[in-house]
């Protein structure tokens, strides 16, 4: 038997907190209805001004609505469509029992979901896995209560188990003078998150032998509240004694239905009755029963405690023994049937961050002289040479954590190692399933990257979300590696989609899907990509729930994508190269390709970006820059026509009086304007995203640029065709897909890269059903495809470092509830 006491440490200490929240006095009147998920809501008149708790909105005028166990504040208008659970409620909302994985929060006017507090202008935490409000134990305060003592008001310690009041940790509740012993009871349980009925929970003095009985006036006997100076009497709250006990019990593995099953037991059972009764209610009697075992699942805010009963052990007596440890412990606690397998351990590393293009025994050495990895334990299952990265299978827990740990500390080549945890799919249970892979950019769109990597976390499961921006695309392409069929969501701007393509490239031939279906969420300034498949201008804030949606409904369409070939020479003015400035480079492009007054904005955008970063977290500032350095360039000239020679299809074509050559991929450029032009044209067909060609237009300036994007004018059309090669005599700013640099004189080479990408257009064909909004935005009222994406794709990762469980992997849609934290599915039961 483990050291419960141990186990309960790991409990948040017990806060300092009164039932009702600062700067309100309550009302005689009843709150607006009975408890709306777990609330139980008081009118309250508010004395100071007050933000509402669920939209973040200002409560104007005196009157709100305060939970009486969670101090949840928020406006009338919002009880209607609130849904935040009550911390009372949220341990029975988990499905997937895993610890925290906090990060820092980067909200804005955010509230704190345990105290209330606001989180603006704090340091906050906040789980990147779990609801905002799953577990009340994630970060419970231990400051002393901001609220004054009313007239007539006493407060009371409260603990929850032998061994709060040995550790000293307890709750204040705050009651008045006339509260009867019942609503006392019901104070304390509420100061504890506890949803049970009050009548199976009395009140004990510490240190003494009294009990509070119902004849009882426990703030005003002798020796209580009216004469102590130290604040309140020290009370411990009991559940009462049981002869018999109602359990629930889940599945460890995926079932219709409900996630669990009732139990009774009484002091007689044992954990072997009660896993015979458990196993028959799940329809698996035929199998013998000793292939099964019954689980005790303790989550904590830290962590996720697991400990096997032993067949003999009494099942009452086990819960009456944590009920008098915690009840908080007690209502944090689970019991799982779960198959007894055998585990080989086995832990997959990625490295990233290492010199790109080395042999397999050049890695093997780098690998032992900079990590002094152990041969026997660890070895090299995959190779990403052209990315820089190998993929490490350890076969010891210890081993893979010391690696983990050491790789972020080691630098190569003056560049930082990366690691990641890499989960393995049980790609073989996926039948005909396509499941999601998530790609998101935090530093896109302000903190609506950020918030949206929790959100898509939250949603589906956290092991097919990646942050881009810890170790890059790679890792969740080598997760997918041996999926039969996925799709991909990019979170980002048009360089991320670039990014995760231009990786997707380089490692396609080892991955079993080579030609995963793409869908975007637009986060950058101009998500021009995004315009033309209907995913809209930017992302403003719509619920991610309905962007899954919207991925599930997308029509496939294919798109051109091309190859720039970058040598650098030294070129005469009579075109013939006379020297080496540097190597030749290749880079993709989706988009367009640029040089000139196009570029030069640009390049002067990114280094003010660099400069300031943290001033260009809005598409509103960010265009506003490029207004402010296009009007420095208003009188610039450069004759660019005099400066490069074009050649379109083995065709020299001469170039007009220009200041900016753009070759267009798609029919949007800059924030999505139409460059090409609408006007029929019969030397030139009408472009398109899939035709193999590329549009060659040119600008005479600023001001050019302007009429263009006003929509008062066109560029000008000089050529189309699908092989393009320049010749620059001078150094000339260029740009591809919104990144630029200054390119030295010399050729460049643009040509068809490979297939054509395939790529999720939003409703792109008129007949089909439309899953945006007029202004390109995912509607509220999409249709919806029920258990359409990947409910049982299983995964063995690792939750807590290192540490092997079985969690379903993918989104659950259904018609009944849109609700993001509660969708379930009736056929293959419920996640999380």
């Amino acid at each position: 038997m483990a050291d419960r006491s141990g186990r309960a440490r790991a409990a948040e200490a017990a806060d300092s907190r009164s039932s009702s929240p600062p700067a309100v006095r309550r009302r005689g009147g009843p709150g607006p209805g009975p408890r709306a998920e777990g609330h139980c809501f008081r009118r309250v008149t508010l004395t100071k001004p007050t933000f509402c708790h669920s939209c973040s909105d200002f409560v104007w005028g005196l009157v709100g609505f305060v939970c009486e166990v969670c101090n949840f504040m928020c406006h009338e208008k919002c009880l209607k469509t609130l849904r935040s659970v009550c911390s009372c409620e949220t341990p029975s909302a988990v499905r997937v029992p895993v610890a925290h994985c906090f990060g820092p929060a980067g909200q804005k006017k955010r509230f704190c979901c345990v105290c209330r507090k606001q989180t603006e202008g704090h340091t906050a935490l906040r789980c990147e896995d779990h609801c905002d409000d799953v577990d009340p134990s994630a970060a419970a305060s231990k400051d002393n209560p901001t609220t004054t003592m009313e007239s007539g008001k006493q407060f009371l310690k409260v603990f929850d188990g032998d061994d709060a009041v040995k550790r000293g940790f307890f709750r204040l509740v705050s009651v008045y003078r006339a509260t009867n012993n019942e609503e006392l009871v019901e104070a304390a349980l509420r100061a504890f998150y506890l949803p049970d009925d009050l009548q199976g929970f009395e009140l004990h003095e510490v240190g003494g032998l009294q009990r509070l009985r119902g004849d009882d006036d426990v703030l005003n006997r002798n020796g209580g509240l009216d004469n102590r100076r130290d604040g309140g009497d020290a009370w411990l709250l009991r559940a009462k004694p049981r002869d018999a006990e109602v359990m629930k019990v889940y599945a460890g593995w995926p079932r219709s239905g409900a996630a669990f099953v009732r139990v009774s037991a009484s002091k007689v059972d044992t954990a072997a009755s009660v896993l015979t009764e458990v196993i028959r209610q799940l329809d698996r009697q035929e199998e013998d029963v000793s292939n099964f075992s019954l689980q005790e699942v303790y989550m904590s805010s830290k962590q996720v405690q697991r400990q096997t009963l032993t067949p003999q052990e009494k099942i009452v007596d086990k819960l009456h023994e944590i009920r008098k440890l915690s009840l908080r412990q007690m209502n944090q606690t689970r019991f799982y049937v779960v198959e007894n397998r055998k585990w080989t351990v086995q832990v997959d590393l990625l490295i990233g961050g290492l010199p790109p293009l080395l042999t397999r025994e050049e890695y093997v050495q780098l690998i032992q002289e900079q990590l002094t990895t152990k041969s026997h334990l660890v070895s090299i299952s995959h190779m990403y040479p052209s990315q820089g990265a190998v993929a490490l299978q350890v076969t010891c827990f210890s081993e893979a954590e010391r690696i983990y740990m050491l790789a972020k500390d080691t630098s190569v080549n003056n560049k930082t190692l990366t690691s990641l945890v890499i989960p393995e799919i049980k790609h073989h249970s996926l039948r005909d399933l396509c499941p999601l892979l998530v790609f998101v950019n935090p530093k896109s769109g302000g903190l609506k990257g950020r918030d949206l990597l929790y959100s898509f976390r939250k949603l589906l499961n956290p092991h097919q979300v990646f942050d881009i921006s810890n170790g890059g695309p790679l890792a969740g392409l080598h997760t997918f590696r041996e999926v039969p069929r996925f799709r991909v969501l990019v979170c980002g701007g048009d360089g991320t989609v670039g990014w995760v393509l231009g990786v997707l490239e380089a490692v396609r031939h080892k991955l079993v899907c080579r030609e995963p279906p793409i869908g975007i969420v637009p986060l950058g300034t101009g998500n021009d990509l995004a315009r033309i498949l209907r995913w809209g201008p930017g992302y403003g804030g719509e619920d991610p729930y309905h962007i899954l949606v919207s991925v599930d409904e997308a029509d496939e369409v294919l798109m051109d994508r091309w190859t720039i070939l970058l040598d650098a020479q030294d070129v005469s003015e009579d075109g013939k190269d006379s020297g080496f400035l540097e190597p030749p480079k290749i880079v993709q492009m989706n988009n367009y390709f640029g040089l000139g007054i196009d570029a030069e904005l640009s390049l002067d955008f990114h280094l003010a970006r660099e400069d300031e970063p943290d001033k260009f977290t809005s598409r509103f500032h960010n265009k506003g820059v490029y207004v402010k350095v296009g009007l420095q360039k208003i009188s610039y000239t450069r004759s660019l026509h005099k400066e490069l020679q074009l050649q379109v299809d083995t065709h020299n074509v001469p170039l007009p009086n220009i200041e900016g050559l753009i070759f267009l991929n798609i029919p949007s450029w800059g924030s999505g304007a139409d460059l090409w032009g609408s006007e029929v044209d019969g030397r030139h067909g009408k472009p398109r995203i899939d035709d193999g060609l590329l549009e060659v237009v040119g600008v005479t300036g600023v001001v050019h640029m302007g009429q263009v994007q006003s929509g008062l004018r066109s560029g000008i059309r000089i050529a189309q065709g699908n092989y393009i090669r320049l010749t620059l005599s001078k150094p000339i700013p260029v740009q591809v897909d919104g990144e630029p640099w200054i390119q030295p004189p010399g050729h460049i080479i643009i040509s068809a890269a490979g297939p054509k990408q395939r790529a999720g257009g939003a409703g792109v064909d008129c007949d089909s059903v439309r899953y945006l909004s007029a202004d390109g935005n995912v509607a509220n009222g999409a249709k919806v495809r029920p258990a359409q994406l990947e409910k049982d794709v299983w995964l063995r990762s690792h939750h807590r470092m290192f540490q092997f469980h079985l969690v379903p992997f993918g989104l659950v849609l259904t018609k009944a509830n849109k609700c993001a934290k509660t969708n379930l599915n009736s056929k293959y039961g419920d996640y999380r």
